[in-house]
């Protein structure tokens, strides 16, 4: 089976073609755990197939680490765009990707006729507490700054799905966190249905945050695309920064941008290949 592996800021996937490697739908939760695995496999934090679709120019079917289904990835559906485009799958600039049902439309930016960044229309962020999903007991219909208890300890959290649940917080500093110990506890969290994704923000200027995310079904990752886009719009819900921020990963930088006018968020940042092979 050939491969690629490619990265959007070190959050990186193996890219299968689905156009031409054909995997049952039961054999694919075991094969993800293999190939991701950093130690026996070809090491990720997941995988993506790149499908053929009648409804979008592609399907980007995600899978985390641990096999599980994923609904959206914002480094990874950049990724899909510099495959489809470097490999001849389209000509296109403009293309759009459908992923569990979902819609994105992606601008391709290139450099020496290769594809270097691309920007997404991510869509509308969902603060709906009951379609995140989030558990509330006070009546309220969204979480902003609300008080959630992890390890005895109260923490400030605002909820925002870009397509898949985030949970962001607001902290003094990250780059100590102890993320691989608190970020297990935020992700299965009794409060989150289908778990969570975890943001730790620390706010530098109205113009720029710095992140460190934990993933469900994978821990910690180098960047997180939706969770960039969630941790933004959240920003503006708290009246932290502008509408247009810089993102500071641990993998590179991402820039947001949350028209409110429009009520749809954009994502920019870069789609690299590693390398190729064979499994």
């Amino acid at each position: 089976m050939k491969f690629t592996k490619m990265h959007g800021c070190g959050n990186d996937y193996i890219y299968i073609n689905g156009f031409t490697e054909k995997i049952t739908q039961d054999e694919k939760p075991e094969l993800v755990r293999r190939f991701s695995d950093r130690h026996f496999g070809i090491g990720g934090d997941g995988v993506i197939f790149i499908n053929p679709c009648k409804k979008a120019d592609f399907e980007m079917e995600m899978y985390n680490a641990d096999g599980s289904r994923a609904e959206m990835c914002g480094n990874g559906i950049r990724c899909v765009a510099k495959y489809v485009y470097d490999k001849g799958l389209t000509n296109k600039t403009d293309i759009s990707v459908i992923s569990c049902g979902q819609i994105k439309y992606l601008q391709l930016f290139l450099k020496e006729g290769k594809v270097d960044s691309v920007r997404v229309n991510m869509g509308a962020p969902e603060l709906c507490a009951e379609r995140i999903p989030v558990l509330l007991d006070n009546g309220k219909e969204s979480a902003v700054g609300e008080p959630i208890i992890v390890q005895n300890k109260e923490y400030k959290m605002t909820c925002v799905s870009m397509g898949n649940p985030h949970a962001v917080v607001f902290m003094d500093d990250v780059t100590d966190l102890k993320i691989e110990e608190i970020g297990p506890y935020f992700e299965n969290h009794e409060r989150f249905p289908n778990r969570i994704n975890t943001e730790f923000v620390k706010v530098l200027d109205q113009k720029t945050v710095q992140m460190r995310v934990w993933e469900r079904g994978t821990g910690e990752t180098l960047a997180c695309g939706t969770g960039c886009c969630a941790t933004v719009v959240a920003c503006i819900l708290n009246g932290l920064t502008e509408h247009t921020v810089t993102v500071k990963l641990l993998g590179g930088e991402i820039e947001v941008t949350w028209d409110r006018e429009a009520n749809l968020v954009y994502m920019t940042g870069p789609a690299s290949t590693v390398f190729e092979g064979e499994y």
